[in-house]
């Protein structure tokens, strides 16, 4: 007998949606010249909010990594619904296992060749204790930058927090962020994750 899979059975397999990813960088240099303006990081950060308000209310809340999630969830099912038939049989979840087994193996191998290990690029993208680095919406960046408490950031928060980012970057403060200072921020950011803890008051 084949075994269905409902959409909704899939949910619980799929990976949240990272909240949030520091505006700026090489994507945000337009003019493709190495240095970073603010008005370039402002103009990134309006992008970067517009593509973060899924459901286009004016903020960035739990309702849009809700939505985020639902379209996710919707188009895996697609994608492993081979015969459009709106379930999936043990052989298309089988098949879909197949390829992603595959598709990793070549990745391994590629990793490999290169001399990088699987353990090593886990520790250069998160710090210990946190899953891929990433921050939820009450913590990080994200509850930094939510100002008034209300759990949901504004297009205001929202580039405030970018140009905060920015301005801390500009170590010369010359209104301008070279990939130096750029990497320069991103070693501080990777020290701080990678730091023990303080310990508790006794």
């Amino acid at each position: 007998m084949n075994k269905k899979i409902s959409l909704f059975a899939l949910g619980a397999a799929l990976i949240a949606v990272p909240v949030l990813a520091a505006p700026g960088g090489a994507k945000a240099d337009t003019d493709g010249n190495g240095t970073l303006t603010r008005t370039e990081a402002q103009a990134h950060a309006t992008q970067r909010f517009a593509k973060m308000d899924f459901n286009k209310d004016g903020k960035i809340d739990a309702a849009d990594r809700t939505a985020k999630r639902a379209e996710m969830q919707a188009n895996k099912f697609t994608s492993l619904d081979a015969d459009g038939n709106g379930s999936i049989s043990q052989a298309e979840w089988n098949n879909q296992g197949a390829e992603r087994a595959a598709k990793r193996a070549e990745r391994m191998e590629k990793r490999a060749a290169a001399g990088e290990t699987r353990e090593g690029k886990r520790h250069a993208m998160r710090g210990p204790g946190k899953r891929g680095g990433h921050h939820g919406m009450h913590g990080g960046m994200m509850g930094k930058a939510d100002t008034n408490g209300d759990k949901a950031i504004s297009q205001a928060e929202f580039q405030t927090a970018a140009l905060a980012r920015f301005d801390a970057a500009d170590a010369n403060k010359d209104g301008q962020v070279t990939a130096e200072e750029r990497k320069a921020q991103r070693g501080e950011w990777r020290a701080k994750r990678t730091a023990p803890a303080a310990p508790a008051a006794q």
